[in-house]
């Protein structure tokens, strides 16, 4: 009888032990509760997203045909469109990223791997961040009195980019500095011990290793530009006219070209005047052009960083 009690205590053992394991803690009841408050959230954010965008193009699918992305808005003519403000959108988009991510690329650069802790570089850092936080239409207010007043660019495309470009900066540099603090130093020293410049090492081995997050700053950029209309209120102004094209190569590059130091509104702004009009099919319809363009972007800028790595 002994032998078997002895026998019986060495088998029950290991059952105890497996009481203990991490398979019991995880079926535990506040596990569970916390594993379906997690999925619900994340199915919650998913059902609102799509509830979202399903709604608008439900109200606004029946607008989108082919004269409403060619023609430009015209009480006169008589004619309903997005044409002038599509385009409008394609240059402030252009003309803000061209100058902004040189811009915040080179600054995140700078700060990240030349530059030395110091009380100025502590106050560059804290300009950035608080830019970040300031309202647009404080932004817009200063485009009109520094960009459209001073530099006498007026209600114009270029002075509505060139304040967009100081409102995406700390996006681009932010994500910037975060990408390339998550590149590991064992890289750096890798290159620089090879042989390789310090130039020649962030060119080759840290942009490259960086780029998914420097593409996603631009992603936000993008967003924040197609997005944007209080700053633009103040800045590029709400035309829509299209450019006069078709007088030869020369003329049309000229009237492209010229657009630019012309007032021009975007989508967004196109929506905002529609549903202060009463337009809401036509509004509706705007939004949906409006998701579509930064689906679009975001495909793009996904493809580019996917070659990249």
């Amino acid at each position: 009888m002994d032998m078997k009690k002895k026998r019986n205590s060495k088998d029950m053992e290991p059952k105890r032990k497996a009481d203990n394991t991490l398979y019991r803690i995880r079926v535990r009841p506040l596990e569970l509760f916390l594993s379906a408050f997690i999925y619900g959230a994340a199915s919650l954010s998913v059902f609102l997203l799509l509830g979202m965008i399903g709604y608008i193009f439900f109200k606004g699918y029946g607008e989108l045909c082919p004269d409403f992305f060619t023609n430009a808005t015209s009480a006169r003519h008589g004619t309903v469109g997005i044409g002038g403000n599509l385009l409008n959108t394609v240059y402030l988009i252009v003309i803000s990223l061209l100058i902004g991510i040189p811009v915040g690329v080179g600054a995140a650069i700078y700060l990240n791997e030349y530059a030395a802790q110091g009380r100025l570089i502590s106050a560059v850092e804290f300009a950035i961040e608080t830019l970040a936080g300031i309202p647009s239409i404080l932004f817009g207010m200063f485009g009109m009195v520094f960009f459209g007043g001073v530099l006498g660019l007026g209600y114009s495309l270029l002075n509505g980019a060139l304040t967009l470009t100081l409102m995406i900066l700390s996006l681009i540099v932010q994500n910037t500095r975060d990408a390339l603090r998550a590149v590991p130093n064992s890289y750096r020293e890798g290159a620089v011990g090879m042989g390789a410049a310090k130039w020649h090492m962030i060119q080759t081995v840290l942009l490259p290793s960086a780029a998914p997050g420097i593409l996603t700053g631009i992603i936000l950029a993008v967003g924040r530009i197609v997005g944007e209309s209080a700053a633009l209120l103040f800045t590029a102004g709400s035309a829509g006219a299209l450019p006069k094209l078709g007088q030869g190569v020369g003329e049309d590059i000229a009237e492209l070209l010229g657009k630019i130091f012309e007032s021009g509104g975007t989508l967004a702004i196109a929506l905002y005047l529609q549903m202060q009009n009463g337009e809401y099919e036509l509004a509706f319809g705007i939004g949906c052009v409006l998701i579509f363009v930064v689906l679009l972007m975001n495909w793009v800028i996904s493809l580019i960083g996917a070659k990249k790595r």
